[in-house]
């Protein structure tokens, strides 16, 4: 029995693992599989030889499949007592990190069920390199082989046999620990010693990765430039167990193209977002995995509530509380999730993005939509929108399978000129507005109230360079004094209590000019007369 180099890499009195001690030999040998978050997470297979155990680290962690081959590090001896050792090694120790007994039970060679013969034989392969052996346990069942390769006295390789208990199923999937049916982070927050962040976050992308939900959406090269889905209006809040319910967050569209470190984020218009908002690509450069977020950048007041304009002027500024909020996520380390259900992309989302400073998961509630609509109505929010359990992400759609319901009717709409201002007013009168119809831009009425004196000198600086000679309208609007016009490129969002019978906007108040919106996508927006909540679809 060789436990010194084991012995030699601990200090007992600073960590929880056993020291060697006189372990009493059972009547069967046994076998332990550790899954071991390190500085890297790897599972590692121990077999009893010999008065210990000896071990190896296998990275990717064993197989059921025959057709796999799995790199084996043959590490140092462990003590017997180590096959029972479950918890957190503390940091500044060898190994540091959560250990949980992944799998365990008992083996033996596969030509005879005598034990002395057996580890006779086992003994024999391990010298030559060539180990066979048959495991019952929980999870790994039938016959194995460890094979040294010639290259590297430490570089084996694990192969399972083709048997009754091979399958092509991943068995890694199962997670939970033998013994006390515990997760690798259970382990850790159950222990006094916090985990670091950054091996709590290894450990969440792994699992992930290993989880039968992310097995199953197929395989796919990161995509580029993805459109966001859309949601539909709908007039009244409902209730549906089949729907979920978020925060209609009043910020910025964005999507995250998270590669390697490298990001690109994206306004839905396909503005580069990045050097606008810094400290949201910072954060998004320290993600250690690949994929593509749907969320929101938002600058919130002390309250959480959204600040459009403090959004709006924070590169000129930097001040306000900038936050991404991501409820979405459709590509993860090689497989296109977009066409899982949306609880399913939530899960993963939820697993392998931990809310930070700057990056938040945006919750929901399930069911309770007109209970969730009323608290956001009374926090001043902008609404709520409403996703189908079940849906897929259609990019660049707009879905009934998502609906949104706002606290107050608003409306984008294309600037097409302004008039000269009047009485004690600076730089304009009000706003002409209209929103194409094909090539066609059409009247939908004016806005002249809302504005402060700084917004009325900043949209006249943006209107300047736009300036034409002719009107950019199909059929030239009613204005109540002389027009200026421009070129029909900015958009704004104006508040109104509705429609005219000739489609012009009753009473509107200007709220804000969105820089992330392009003129040509500007529609009329018309809430659906039936709710999700009727049928129980939105389709």
């Amino acid at each position: 029995m060789n436990l010194k180099d084991y012995a030699s890499k601990r200090k007992f009195e600073k960590t929880p693992e056993p020291e060697p001690g006189p372990e009493p030999r059972k009547d069967r040998l046994v076998f332990v599989v550790h899954k071991h978050a390190a500085s890297r997470l790897h599972y590692d297979l121990r077999l009893e030889m010999e008065g210990v155990l000896k071990s190896w680290a296998v990275p990717k962690g064993p197989s059921l499949d025959p057709s796999v081959k799995r790199m084996a590090v043959h590490v140092e001896d462990h003590p017997l007592e180590y096959r029972d050792f479950e918890g957190v090694i503390p940091e500044g120790n060898y190994g540091a990190g959560s250990v949980i007994i992944w799998d365990r039970g008992v083996y033996r060679h596969p030509s005879t069920i005598d034990e002395e013969e057996s580890e006779r034989l086992l003994l024999e392969g391990f010298r030559k390199g060539d180990l066979k052996f048959v495991l019952a346990g929980r999870k790994l069942r039938g016959e194995f082989a460890l094979v040294k390769m010639a290259r590297d006295a430490k570089t084996w390789l694990l192969l399972k046999k083709k048997d009754r208990y091979a399958t092509a199923d991943p068995v890694l999937t199962e997670n939970r620990s033998v013994q006390s049916q515990k997760t690798l982070l259970d382990v850790s927050a159950d222990d006094r010693e916090e985990l670091p962040a950054e091996t709590e976050n290894r450990i969440r992308v792994r699992e992930a990765m290993e989880s039968a939900l992310y097995l199953q959406a197929p395989e796919q090269s990161m995509p580029a430039g993805i459109q966001p889905m859309l949601a539909t209006l709908t007039r009244e809040p409902f209730d549906h167990p089949d729907w979920l319910f978020e925060v209609k967050w009043d910020g910025y569209r964005a999507i995250a193209e998270v590669r390697e470190g490298a990001i690109a984020l994206s306004s839905r218009n396909g503005l580069s977002l990045e050097r606008k908002f810094p400290p949201v690509a910072e954060a998004l450069r320290k993600l250690r995995f690949d994929a593509v977020l749907d969320g929101e950048v938002v600058v919130v007041d002390d309250q959480g509530r959204p600040d459009f304009q403090a959004l709006q002027h924070y590169t000129g500024t930097g001040k306000g509380r900038l936050l991404y909020y991501v409820f979405d996520l459709l590509h993860f380390a090689g497989r296109d999730l977009t066409g899982l259900p949306l609880r399913r992309r939530k899960e993963l989302l939820k697993q392998i993005l931990a809310s930070g400073p700057t990056i938040r998961v945006s919750d929901h509630v399930a069911g309770e939509g007109k209970l969730f609509f009323q608290v956001v109505k009374e926090k001043g929010l902008e609404g709520i929108v409403a996703k189908h359990r079940e849906s897929t992400y259609e990019p660049g759609r707009r879905s009934r399978q998502w609906l949104k319901v706002k606290t107050q009717l608003t409306q984008e709409a294309v600037i097409g000129g302004f008039t000269e201002p009047g009485g004690g007013r600076n730089f304009f009168g009000s706003l002409v507005l209209g929103m194409f119809e094909g090539d066609t831009l059409v009247p939908v009425g004016s806005v002249g109230s809302g504005f402060s004196e700084k917004d009325l000198q900043h949209i006249r600086e943006r209107l300047e360079p736009f300036i034409i000679r002719e009107s950019p309208f199909g059929t030239d609007p009613e204005t109540a004094g002389r027009a200026i016009w421009v070129r029909p490129e900015l958009v704004c969002e104006v508040a109104f209590s509705g429609w005219t019978s000739d489609a012009v906007m009753r009473h509107p108040v200007f709220l804000r000019l969105r820089e992330d919106k392009q003129a040509l996508d500007v529609r009329k927006e018309e809430p659906m007369e039936q709710t999700g909540g009727s049928s129980g679809t939105a389709g």
